[in-house]
């Protein structure tokens, strides 16, 4: 379509004219051109089937570059913190998850019981110890070296469901997984984050508990009763609980990239490797732990996604509620965004190459 089209070309130009007022002026003076170059590029991928998925992930990168640019706009208005709507914001995320759910979600612990054992254990080992590795080799201040090892401790993302169909892996191990995973957070996240994260940062277990079942544990299970019992008379709530959902994301990552702003422009490239090696090795050990365990192609896939993508919006809300976002918080608010390109790509590459054996082109 045209409009797509007079996006490519606007985004080009916004490009164009964020080089020369780098070149001329410094970065610093640039910020209007890269928001704009993310905002059109975002629209014009909506015009290319395979780059859909991106457009999310753009709108992001504009927003934090606002976040960047213009702090003072998003960390307080009118003597009001906005910080404070981290975690209900999750809560209504986490709901609106717990409306897309229900008991057959977990019907796959009795019908698949190897394949989720293996993707909920694959996922609370490697990722916890690859967190913790990297942040021992970071060099970074204990608090933000702490949320490498956050973040890792996570249950899986959400956003893995969508991945694992469009990789053509197994969708309903995906869910369940998903799922078995995030029932288990308020017991695994809080113990691994003790074991790993205590000699970085001192840890409340039993607060880490609490908030973890008010955050997820509760909304989902409010959301799952929803569904149940009144979905059926409020069937708009399917296609405005993701709209609300990507909002929200997209509110708490600009959050925390306005609060650490100072300490992102000081060790920001260093993070955003360090979180794609985390994010990388673990979409690797998780496939091959699919093969050490003699899984077929599909699951292998799914191990890859369901370890390798984690809920850095608990992650957020979990350090919102140390009182550390802007420390702890920064390697999610990184993860987020960078798990959603990787992920989409990896997506991407998978749908187009057959699924050996399986029967499945």
């Amino acid at each position: 379509m045209v409009v797509y089209k007079l996006a490519t070309g606007v985004a080009v130009l916004c490009a164009l004219a964020a080089a020369w007022q780098i070149y001329r002026d410094g970065i610093a003076h640039a910020g209007p051109f890269i928001i704009s170059f993310f905002i059109m590029l975002s629209i014009a991928c909506r015009g290319r089937e395979l780059l859909k998925g991106l457009t999310f992930t753009l709108i992001i990168f504009a927003a934090v570059t606002a976040a960047l640019y213009y702090p003072q706009y998003f960390v307080e208005v009118n003597d009001f913190k906005l910080s404070g709507l981290i975690t209900p914001l999750l809560q209504l995320i986490m709901f609106g998850m717990g409306t897309s759910m229900g008991i057959k979600d977990f019907a796959g612990v009795i019908k698949m019981p190897k394949g989720v054992f293996i993707g909920v254990g694959s996922h609370f080992l490697i990722m916890p110890l690859l967190g913790f590795t990297l942040a021992k080799l970071s060099g970074f201040p204990p608090e933000i070296a702490a949320g490498l090892i956050l973040v890792g401790c996570s249950p899986n993302g959400t956003a893995s469901n969508v991945i694992s169909y469009l990789a053509k892996a197994n969708l309903a191990l995906s869910v369940t997984i998903t799922a078995v995973s995030t029932m288990l957070a308020p017991f695994f996240t809080p113990l691994l984050m003790k074991l790993l994260g205590g000699a970085f940062i001192k840890i409340d277990t039993l607060g880490m508990m609490w908030d973890i079942i008010k955050i997820v544990v509760l909304p989902i299970a409010a959301g799952i009763l929803f569904n149940k019992y009144l979905l059926k008379r409020a069937a708009w709530l399917e296609t405005l609980m993701p709209l609300i959902s990507m909002f929200g994301i997209a509110f708490i990552i600009v959050i925390i990239t306005a609060a650490g702003r100072n300490s992102l422009l000081n060790i920001g490239a260093m993070l955003v490797l360090l979180v794609l090696i985390h994010n990388l090795l673990g979409y690797t050990l998780g496939y091959w732990a699919g093969r050490l365990f003699k899984m077929p192609e599909r699951d292998c896939r799914t191990m890859a996604i369901e370890v390798g993508m984690q809920n850095a919006g608990l992650a957020s809300g979990l350090a919102k509620a140390m009182g550390k976002i802007a420390t702890v918080g920064l390697a999610p608010a990184v993860f987020g965004p960078l798990m959603n390109v990787t992920g989409s790509l990896l997506a991407n590459y998978w749908h187009r190459k057959p699924l050996e054996g399986d029967g499945i082109k």
